[in-house]
């Protein structure tokens, strides 16, 4: 894999990794994507990622700025990022040991590709260890020392932030015109 495709140095995926994309534009996804398929399941999972770090920035920006009293918003941002990391990791697993395989067979010229997403889980491991860091922090803090870990965790969620979008982002530009080519009966 070259170094420029790394996750944190890409801007967008090589165009020779988004050759399905001139068939299946990402704007027709909406209309084009069976409603109860894998295709949505995938899709949903991802709105569900971005969601749970919005619930999670929201939180903490409202903990930093003193507009949410620390115990609930503290323990929202806990049950959220308990949930966000937990499923994560279990997303990039079966992707990584079922998905993926099966979906590069289908399209050998996007291998590479594969390889891309494949490096981004294997450079998110530490990116999840260390916003699951800045949230233990946060929760082991001392009263007079919230605001200050609030700050902490919200500069680990903007960068994590980023990567995370990138990722999805790249990811659903592979993987989703290959499941609308092929049919998703093919994977499961």
């Amino acid at each position: 894999m070259k170094d420029d495709w790394a996750l944190a140095l890409r801007t967008g995926l090589p165009d020779t990794l988004r050759v399905l994309l001139a068939d299946y534009p990402r704007d027709l996804w909406d209309s084009t994507v069976p409603p109860d398929g894998v295709t949505r399941f995938w899709l949903d999972r991802h709105i569900m990622f971005r969601s749970l770090l919005a619930q999670m920035e929201d939180e903490a920006r409202r903990l930093y700025d003193g507009a949410a009293p620390p115990e609930p918003a503290i323990r929202a941002v806990r049950r959220q990022a308990a949930i966000l990391l937990s499923e994560l990791y279990g997303h990039h697993k079966i992707e990584d040991l079922h998905y993926f395989p099966q979906l590069a067979s289908l399209e050998p010229r996007l291998g590479a590709g594969f390889e891309i997403l494949d490096a981004d889980h294997h450079a998110f491991e530490g990116h999840l260890d260390a916003l699951a860091t800045a949230v233990g922090t946060l929760i082991g803090a001392e009263s007079e020392a919230q605001h200050d870990a609030a700050g902490r965790l919200q500069a680990r969620l903007d960068r994590f932030g980023w990567f995370l979008d990138r990722h999805l982002f790249d990811e659903e530009e592979i993987v989703v015109p290959i499941l609308l080519r092929h049919g998703e009966g093919l994977v499961g």
